[in-house]
């Protein structure tokens, strides 16, 4: 017992000192000069939409079949959280921040748009693949075994919505060079006419999709002029936290536009689907406090944990949005087999739905482990055939990208 009860003390003391070694590791790999608060924030954005879609998000099983439904619906009261967990603009202002500052950055080295949109787009649709593969097969078995299509379609339909994110921040990306100069004041005016056009004069609904691309450039010509160094005094936070919040309190309360952030099924108006007018002044809000929020993140970012966590979150950040519904899907389907469970099979409609579903939360950040364990490696690439790089070139690999410190840019012994 003591020679057995020895080695486990060992081994898990070896492990914490490894953990402490890539904690410091990656803390000494990452350039003095590094922004980390842009990590930070982006880590924030991808942490709180898949939290939202956990929380708010429910699959029903009624009679065989599954459908899907919101908490939002049975109790509006719930509305403040997706004031807090639709971060979306944060990531687009973030994404347009890193772009254009990457691009200036190219130009400088003299690389080619080619080359410069060519990276970008490698590590942002590499993970596409296995999502789309994974779920063709998947859904070809479900139709062969008899399956109801109303719940294949709810399963397909969750599990590729994050795609449509996808295809608008490829979009932008690519467009990045005609963007670097744009005022957000235009396409905020597109969004505006959009929705007097749509609401005010009964124009046609499919005109709203103009705001699909309109709504997030706003942001993202935000982050452009981030980099512009025009939004650097704390003014600017407060002019659009201000603004933003103001303008969406009047919307909501006077102009009829839905008080949740994200789309509640059955519900007549979207915020999200396409983007409203309220969903851009909300963004701005929320850019206006991330903007604010950039010197304490500065600080909480100079303790190696956070860093850490922050660094990893960010090399895992697409595939940890692609496989997040996924992992909600898989945990809901299994637990099938157990009966009808609370907080996963039942109507969003009490307290303790809520309970139940806060208490599942551990469950589904399980399933999306293995599913980052399966699928991480698409997103961080091909691995170098030949040798191991030397310090310098790790170093360099941080400090050259506009994307985070990794624990493979950590020295190594």
């Amino acid at each position: 017992m003591r020679d057995l009860t020895g080695t486990t003390v060992r081994t898990g003391t070896t492990a914490l000192t490894g953990l402490r070694t890539a904690i410091h590791g990656i803390e000494r790999a990452t350039p003095v000069e590094r922004d980390r608060a842009v990590d930070a924030l982006r880590a924030l954005a991808i942490l709180g939409v898949v939290l939202g879609h956990w929380l708010v998000t429910a699959l029903v099983a009624d009679g065989g079949a599954l459908h899907t439904a919101s908490p939002l619906r049975h109790m509006p009261w719930l509305t403040p959280i997706s004031w807090v967990f639709q971060t979306l603009s944060v990531f687009f202002l973030v994404g347009g921040h890193v772009a254009t500052k990457s691009y200036a950055s190219a130009q400088a080295r003299g690389t080619t748009y080619g080359q410069w949109l060519g990276a970008r787009m490698g590590r942002l649709l590499r993970p596409v693949a296995a999502v789309l593969a994974l779920w063709a097969v998947a859904t070809a078995c479900l139709l062969v075994s008899g399956a109801d299509l109303g719940t294949v379609h709810t399963l397909v339909k969750l599990a590729l919505s994050p795609l449509w994110f996808l295809v608008v921040f490829a979009g932008l990306t690519a467009a990045t060079p005609l963007l670097t100069r744009l005022n957000p004041l235009w396409p905020l005016a597109v969004v505006l006419h959009v929705d007097v056009i749509r609401f005010g004069f009964g124009g046609p609904a499919s005109l709203g999709w103009v705001n699909l691309a309109a709504g997030w450039l706003v942001p993202y010509a935000l982050g452009a002029a981030w980099t512009r160094g025009e939004l650097e005094r704390p003014r600017a936070g407060w002019v659009l936290l201000g603004g933003g919040a103001v303008a969406t309190a009047v919307l909501v309360t006077w102009a009829g536009y839905p008080a949740s952030m994200v789309g509640i099924p059955g519900a007549a108006v979207s915020n999200l689907n396409p983007p409203t007018l309220a969903a851009v002044t909300f963004g701005l809000a929320q850019c206006g406090l991330a903007l604010l929020l950039r010197e304490p993140l500065r600080r909480g970012m100079r303790r190696p944990a956070l860093w850490a966590a922050t660094a990893f979150a960010n090399l895992s950040a697409m595939t940890i949005f692609l496989w997040h519904q996924t992992s909600l899907m898989a945990v809901t389907a299994l637990g099938l087999l157990a009966g009808r469970l609370p907080g996963l099979h039942t109507n969003p409609d009490s307290l303790v739905w809520v309970a139940a579903r806060v208490a599942w939360l551990p469950v589904f950040v399980c399933a999306l482990t293995l599913c980052w364990c399966a699928f991480s490696w698409h997103e961080r690439g091909p691995r170098r055939p030949t040798g191991r790089p030397s310090r310098v070139v790790r170093v360099h690999r941080v400090h050259r990208g506009s994307g985070p410190a990794t624990p493979e840019a950590a020295p190594r012994a």
